[in-house]
């Protein structure tokens, strides 16, 4: 993260372009509506100077002016309300683009495969959700606009133009070239500072995230000032860049005024000489001027429109890498012939899901987190039939906490076969296999908002009856009792108006409340005091008489009341049995029982 943002690297032209089409498409109607409003209206704008003209030929004659006045006062009001509704429809429909854009990441952010996430920095994803998407507004709708409107007003000027005068025309697209040459140019230094500057911002969100997610370790360890450093260095990194994109933009933005006054002048000059010559008259040099001054905004519309699509593609090719990452598959999204239920029946195993405690087995599973780390499961083996408690014991490093990973299917197995109720968890629709399972994290997280609201995330429906109950049997309800508003008191940003035990309990009780056949327990009374520790014991103890329970564990205590005992060592199973069974016959069991178990019970 201290090397800087992450590089995303540049689409296609043709890649971005599909890109926003896929954001611009469900709303071509209304943009075509906008579009349409945004041409009256410069058609509107185009009839002045010709209305002019006929004003300044008959202020020689004794015509009346009141009908053309009235007319250039219509065409005006006419035309700022067309494109007044015009603008809105643009700015609505873009809004509209934007939410679309957050709900469609959002969606499949959250179903991202646990290694695309813990290969990407949190923070960077949020700042794809929030400022990346925020860039569509523009260049999806207005530039899409404006390039079109811009362009076509700026051909039916120049038409006019020429239609005045050829000469004064031909005066005018050659300053407007050399200048339009020189703004080409600028274009891609735009493009590459729009690019790292949402790659900066994104940064800043990685850094930011990064620190608030270990507020208290910060505080504890005096690094205020170090990690203040440190986001200042990527708001700055971003100032710079957004500095210099700025600096392209307004380089950009003055050519265009710059043409037109160069015209302008080259005009004036060269037409006040046919005027003398008599080549034209002079309502048509006025006419010529006003179309030049008039000509300003289309040519504007189109170098805004290639500036924003500059600034945009950079958002795209972010929000298009984001598209990309691995998501897990919904079961409704697999080919009809690939699904389960299409297959033929299995041996050993029912169409139907069986009921009461699940039974699992690793079969000879290998497994390493990228290609290029070591693996962590060399051919890990063994059976665990339900119901019953199992604790699994190792060395740190053993591969424990990655067996729950590949039960949950975070994680996909390198080899072997992983199975739940025989059934290798690949062939199980993801929402019912993780439906059968409760998980207690080792860290025990709890999320900001109220304690119901926690309790209640895996198991929405839960009655009143059932969370009191299960209140209960978590040793909470002598909790619930002292906050201020009981189950509606807010626990704070990740819990951190409470206790670790009292954090470890939320987590014990919102898995039982899913009411599993298989729990996971990884570590889960690790932050208990000896009171507490006894009594979850006892619940996990008597869950175990109904459901499936498997428990990583590092005390003693824990250990001797299950049913089997697993010992994990270097990526591999070594013994499996009773703890009396393992004293007595495994070396490393009983080294472990005599010091670390022994030393974490005290």
């Amino acid at each position: 993260m201290r090397g800087g943002a992450p590089r995303t690297p540049p689409l296609p032209a043709r890649e971005t372009w599909s890109a926003l089409y896929r954001h611009f498409r469900p709303y071509r109607g209304t943009v075509a509506l906008g579009g349409l409003l945004a041409l009256i209206g410069a058609a509107s704008g185009l009839a002045q100077p010709l209305a002019a003209r006929e004003l300044v030929d008959r202020l020689g004659g004794d015509s009346s002016i009141t009908g053309i006045l009235l007319l250039l006062t219509a065409l005006v009001l006419f035309g700022t309300a067309v494109e007044a509704v015009g603008s809105y429809l643009l700015e609505r429909t873009a809004e509209s683009v934007v939410l679309a854009a957050r709900r469609t990441l959002i969606g499949r952010l959250l179903r991202l495969r646990l290694p695309e996430v813990e290969r990407t920095q949190p923070g960077d994803l949020m700042s794809r959700i929030t400022s990346d998407t925020t860039l569509l507004r523009a260049v999806t709708t207005q530039s899409i606009v404006s390039a079109a409107t811009g362009g076509l007003a700026f051909l039916a000027t120049i038409a006019l133009m020429g239609w005045l005068d050829p000469v004064l025309l031909g005066v005018t697209l050659g300053v407007i070239v050399v200048i339009g040459s020189a703004v080409a140019l600028v274009m891609p230094r735009i493009s590459r500072a729009a690019k790292r500057s949402q790659e900066a911002v994104g940064h800043i969100s990685a850094v930011l995230e990064r620190a608030f997610g270990a507020f208290r370790t910060v505080k504890a360890s005096g690094a205020e000032e170090r990690e203040t450093a440190v986001v200042e260095a990527a708001a700055r990194e971003a100032w710079l860049h957004g500095v210099r994109a700025a600096k392209w933009q307004s380089v950009a933005g003055s050519s265009v005024g710059l043409a037109v006054q160069v015209s302008f002048l080259a005009v004036l000059g060269i037409g006040g000489a046919r005027v003398a010559s008599g080549a034209i008259s002079v309502s048509t040099l006025v006419a010529f001027l006003l179309f030049l001054f008039y000509l300003i905004d289309p040519v504007s519309k189109l170098v805004g429109a290639v500036t924003q699509y500059q600034v945009g593609s950079a958002a795209v090719a972010r929000l298009v890498e984001a598209e990309q990452l691995e998501t897990e598959q919904l079961e409704t999204e697999r080919p009809e012939t690939e699904r389960p239920e299409t297959r033929g029946p299995r041996t050993g195993e029912t169409a139907a899901v069986a009921a009461g405690p699940a039974s699992v087995v690793f079969e000879d599973v290998t497994f390493r987190y990228r290609e290029e780390l070591p693996y962590i499961h060399h051919g890990v083996s063994f059976e665990v039939p339900g119901p019953g408690m199992t604790a699994f014991v190792g060395p740190s490093g053993a591969g424990k906490t990655t067996v729950f990973g590949l039960v949950e299917r975070f994680y996909e197995a390198t080899g072997g076969r992983v199975l739940v109720d025989g059934r290798d968890v690949r062939e199980w629709p993801l929402s019912e296999l993780r439906a059968a399972i409760g998980y207690v994290e080792q860290d025990a997280p709890v999320l900001a908002g109220t304690l119901r609201e926690n309790l209640v995330f895996a198991a929405p429906d839960a009655t009143e009856e059932e969370i009191r109950e299960v209140l209960v049997r978590a040793r909470l309800d002598g909790l619930v009792d002292r906050l201020p508003d009981g189950l509606e008191t807010l626990v704070g940003h990740r819990g951190s108006k409470l206790s670790g035990g009292e954090r470890q309990r939320v987590a014990i009780a919102r898995a039982l409340l899913r009411r599993p056949r298989l729990l996971l327990l990884d570590e889960a009374t690790s932050q208990l005091d000896a009171v507490n520790e006894l009594a979850l014991r006892d619940v996990v103890a008597e869950a175990a008489r109904e459901v499936t329970v498997l428990v990583v564990a590092h005390r003693l205590s824990t250990v001797t009341l299950a049913d089997r005992i697993v010992v994990m060592d270097a990526g591999l199973v070594r013994a499996v049995g009773t703890h009396e069974e393992l004293v007595a016959n495994d070396p490393l069991y009983g080294e472990l029982a005599a010091t670390q178990f022994l030393a974490a019970s005290r």
